[in-house]
């Protein structure tokens, strides 16, 4: 009989360990620094946005499988690309996924026991992006933009016949700042409360949906935004087809520029990304508070550079060749935790569709060949160094364990074993990485083809030592047994 629903005591555990988990000192079992502090608007860290937390550290503080035990693995079909799967302070992953057929942005919530789908809401269609990023805030509802530009809280709640619904909770039209033609791309939540948001092109503001207010700042003419924002107690962080930004808010909520950073863009859109840019969402890092670095990816020719920055005042700290091993080109946001930061190659992914506007990558196709690097800002903050450097071929965002002290991920394999060629029958397996070595430690086969592609989404590790992992066309569940 399949298992729908914890009982209560078990769903009031999970809340407990998330608390716990966020409330702990992230990173003492490991020796990674603390990770970005709790934003007191969001769910749990670790798996309250795409990228683990507000500061998009790509890290948390639960533990995956054990070593040593027997995997499992189980794909829940849901007809959809799902790079979104969080989950509340209840247990109860949600998912943030686009139907394969007419790219509709389809809410799920699922079943923690296997990942079944108990309720979805389809929401207005928009950009590609638009059904992307999102967060879980304090109370486990799901923050999103639809393609109407509302400003949406999704929660969920059992229905009369026993049953769950996903309903809309809070709605606010951001209409009025969001022009005709333009999406919001990314959004996180402030220390205030605020609903920071960001445009494809290039509108940033802060929506406060208790008192209606919107505020907004129009950034400079042919500068787009393509990838998600990350928000910190000093401020929020927005990385376009340009620039770095740190960006604060007036009493009135009025975004401005605190410090820009221009970076090297490069010739054009590389193969294995979705806009003329850098690919990061920006991450905050530091071994003091968790914020007192913020690193991007640039977009270099012929090799990227890792780009780190002090938080407070903008100043560079280093600038290091990243990815030298295989495809230097990056789409993901960096794993970074105290001084420690991982960066995945995704230089050549095939990715089936590309957003509009996207434009002719060059060269005008490339081999995907992996790559996978790590660098440490050095202790007095003088600069930075590359600690290793390798060809692994990683098909989604890493998320580090700070709990267990090792980076997750899937790999994808070519059919002929040596090549770097890819197809529709390429194997796809788990993988366990060592940060101090980039060596991997174990893997486990997931299944071969289309539908256990992971399109470079971002993994989660979820309470009970779970792994889930958004693919084309559903989520994937790794565990122990």
């Amino acid at each position: 009989m399949r298992f729908a629903l914890p009982a209560r005591a078990a769903v009031l555990a999970v809340a407990a360990l998330l608390t716990a988990a966020a409330a702990g000192p992230a990173g003492a079992a490991t020796g990674f620094g603390p990770l970005p502090p709790h934003n007191p608007y969001a769910g749990p860290d670790g798996t309250a946005t795409m990228h683990g937390d507000t500061g998009s550290s790509d890290a948390t503080v639960l533990p995956g499988p054990r070593p040593g035990a027997a995997l499992t693995s189980h794909r829940t079909a849901l007809a959809s690309a799902c790079p979104t799967v969080l989950v509340g302070a209840d247990g109860y992953p949600v998912a943030l996924c686009t139907t394969i057929f007419g790219l509709t942005p389809t809410v799920h919530l699922l079943d923690p026991a296997d990942e079944h789908s108990l309720a979805e809401l389809p929401l207005t269609k928009g950009s590609l992006l638009g059904g992307v990023y999102a967060y879980l805030d304090q109370r486990d509802r799901l923050v999103a933009v639809d393609g109407a530009r509302d400003l949406l809280r999704i929660g969920h709640r059992r229905t009369a016949a026993g049953g769950w619904e996903l309903f809309v909770d809070g709605r606010l039209s951001l209409a009025g700042a969001v022009p005709d033609g333009d999406a919001v791309t990314g959004l996180s939540p402030d220390w205030q409360g605020r609903v920071w948001f960001a445009t494809g092109k290039g509108v940033v503001g802060t929506a406060d949906d208790r008192t209606g207010a919107v505020r907004t700042l129009v950034l400079p003419a042919g500068e787009q935004i393509a990838n998600s924002i990350s928000t910190a107690p000093g401020g929020t962080a927005v990385a376009t087809t340009h620039a770095t930004y740190l960006l604060t808010a007036g009493a009135d909520g009025t975004p401005r520029v605190a410090w820009r950073q221009p970076y090297d863009r490069g010739p054009g859109r590389k193969p294995g990304q979705l806009s003329w840019g850098t690919g990061s969402t920006p991450t905050f890092f530091g071994p003091a508070t968790g914020t007192d670095y913020l690193t991007v990816v640039d977009n270099a020719a012929p090799t990227v550079h890792l780009l780190v920055y002090r938080t407070g005042s903008g100043e560079q700290v280093c600038s290091v060749p990243v990815l030298k091993a295989g495809g230097s080109g990056s789409e993901n946001s960096p794993i970074a935790a105290g001084n420690a930061v991982f960066v995945a190659g995704t230089y050549g992914y095939p990715y089936p569709k590309l957003p509009d506007g996207a434009g002719p990558s060059v060269p005008a196709s490339g081999a995907f060949t992996g790559g996978f690097s790590r660098v440490d800002v050095r202790a007095d903050g003088s600069g930075c160094d590359l600690v290793w450097d390798n060809r692994l071929r990683s098909a989604a965002v890493p998320r580090l364990s700070t709990a267990d002290g090792l980076i997750r991920t899937v790999l994808r394999s070519p059919v002929i074993p040596g090549t770097d060629a890819t197809s529709v029958l390429d194997p796809y397996s788990y993988a366990e990485i060592d940060p101090a070595t980039g060596a991997v430690v174990r893997t486990r086969w997931l299944g071969s083809g289309f539908v256990f592609d992971t399109l470079q989404m971002a993994g989660t590790v979820a309470p009970g030592r779970v792994v889930l992992q958004g693919t084309t066309t559903g989520v994937l569940r790794i565990a122990e047994g």
